[in-house]
């Protein structure tokens, strides 16, 4: 018991004088790091991206995109149209980024006019929308940086739908629900060019040519067959109007397109509270909305009227030219 005791306690004056006693540092070793040399290796600075842009720069193109998102959505009321606008917009900003050119499915005017306006204010960035003929109407958006997008990429191929139509005449509609039904998506088609007794021509994105030219071989009750068209065998025809002037006392939007569609001011006053009427593809939510030359006027179920030469009366009133499509 007493030699326990006294192991115990000379442990513990071990413990004591190992706790007290002044440790050496350890010296740190010393460690050579070889520098490595790469033939031919390409190097990135921290602040850029392999394409060239610099951070700064490409945060200064987010800033702007943002800041004229902003700005453009502000005066728009379609909530269809601010969306898609955003989708394009999207677009350009992984172009950008990318350094490559994306495209977008066909787009209709009030979209395609808005996205453009929107794009025109981003600095680096160009694009180019084509719709397969000079007056296309639902029209695709090539977007990439202005280094890159040098040219019209071919983004449209046509197709021409031919059949025996002289007994049984088929409308825009019919054509339009027949290449609809193979299963092919609405923003995929461009504009259908009708060919009367002969069927029609449509335009289309390249990659389902082959697709509708195996698959649509009916329209309506009439057989038909599908064959590739180059472009430039397009047959499309201005189309058709009807002249005539008006001395109004305004340019606003409810006088002038009353005079044009022989409607009284309060019934277009009414469709214009209904959202029915748009001004260059936009729609119009106030009477007083002012014209000018070029502008023109879609009314649902009435058709479209452009704005011809206006000419200041001597009484200070307005002969306008107003242009109504057949």
């Amino acid at each position: 018991m007493a030699l326990a005791s006294c192991k115990a306690q000379w442990i513990a004056r071990r413990a004591v004088q190992a706790l007290s006693r002044p440790h050496p540092r350890p010296q740190p070793r010393a460690i050579c790091f070889q520098r490595l040399s790469y033939p031919a290796a390409r190097r990135f600075s921290p602040l850029l991206s392999p394409y060239g842009h610099s951070a700064s720069g490409m945060c200064h193109l987010a800033q702007a995109v943002k800041r004229n998102e902003d700005d453009l959505l502000k005066g728009l009321v379609d909530k269809n149209v601010i969306e898609e606008v955003k989708h394009i917009l999207e677009m350009a900003k992984r172009a950008s980024s990318r350094n490559i050119v994306l495209h977008a499915d066909f787009l209709t005017p009030p979209v395609q006019k808005e996205s453009m306006l929107l794009l025109e204010k981003l600095a680096d960035i160009k694009a180019i929308a084509q719709g397969g003929y000079p007056q296309a109407e639902r029209c695709r958006i090539s977007i990439g940086h202005i280094d890159t997008l040098t040219s019209a990429p071919d983004i449209v191929e046509a197709v021409s739908i031919t059949g025996n139509f002289s007994f049984d005449s088929c409308s825009h509609g019919d054509f339009l629900g027949a290449i609809l039904g193979t299963g092919i998506a609405r923003e995929k088609l461009g504009d259908i060019l009708l060919q009367g007794e002969r069927g029609a021509q449509i335009l289309i994105v390249p990659e389902l040519v082959d697709f509708i030219t195996a698959t649509l071989d009916k329209v309506g009750n009439v057989p038909v067959s599908c064959t590739r068209i180059p472009l430039l065998a397009l047959e499309y025809e201005p189309p058709r109007t009807k002249s005539f002037r008006s001395v109004e006392a305004s340019l606003r939007v409810d006088a002038l397109a009353s005079a044009g569609f022989k409607m009284s001011r309060s019934k277009l006053a009414a469709l214009i509270s209904n959202g029915d009427v748009r001004v260059n593809w936009t729609t119009v939510t106030k009477n007083g909305t002012t014209l000018k030359s070029g502008d023109i006027v879609s009314v649902s179920g009435q058709g479209r009227l452009k704005i011809g030469e206006i000419i200041t009366t001597r009484k200070g009133k307005f002969s306008v030219e107003l242009i109504r499509y057949l």
